[in-house]
C-alpha cells in the first residue's frame, strides 16, 4: 500500500502559502466529477481547500488481467469480488471535492490473486 498523505499535504501548504493557485489544484476533470457523484463513497472528511464539503473517495482499478474493466470506477463491494476472479491488478483511490474541484490521488494498492499459474508450461 502507498499512501500520498505527505504528497497531499504539500499540495495543500502550497496553496495556503500562495505558491500554488486554487485553479492549480482544483482542476478536477467533468469524468471525475461525474464518477464522484455516481460511484463515490462519501467520507466524514472537509475538503483541505473549499473546507465547504466534505470529499468523496473514488476507485480506480488498473491491470492487464481486467480487460474492459480497466480504467473503471468502482465501488468498494465490487473490489472483493474482482480480488477473487482477477490476477493481479493496482486499486487507486482518489479523493474529490464535489463543490470546488479539488482532487487529489489518497492511496493506490494491489489486489487479485497474483499472476496465473503456470503449471505444465516450460
Amino acid at each position: 500500500m502507498v499512501d500520498y498523505g505527505l504528497a497531499k499535504k504539500a499540495v495543500v501548504r502550497s496553496l495556503h502559502s500562495g505558491r500554488a493557485s486554487r485553479g492549480d489544484v482544483c482542476d478536477a476533470q467533468p469524468y471525475l466529477l461525474r464518477a464522484a457523484r455516481h460511484l463515490g463513497e462519501p467520507t466524514e472528511r472537509l475538503c483541505p481547500v473549499c473546507e465547504r464539503e466534505n470529499v468523496t473517495h473514488v476507485t480506480y482499478v488498473y491491470g492487464d488481467s481486467l480487460g474492459r474493466h480497466a480504467g473503471q470506477a468502482k465501488v468498494m463491494s465490487e473490489l472483493v469480488s474482482m480480488a477473487h476472479d482477477y490476477d493481479e491488478f493496482r486499486v487507486y483511490v482518489v479523493e474529490v471535492c464535489q463543490g470546488c474541484s479539488w482532487n487529489h490521488l489518497t492511496v493506490s494498492y494491489v489486489l487479485g490473486n497474483g499472476p496465473p499459474d503456470r503449471v505444465g508450461q516450460v
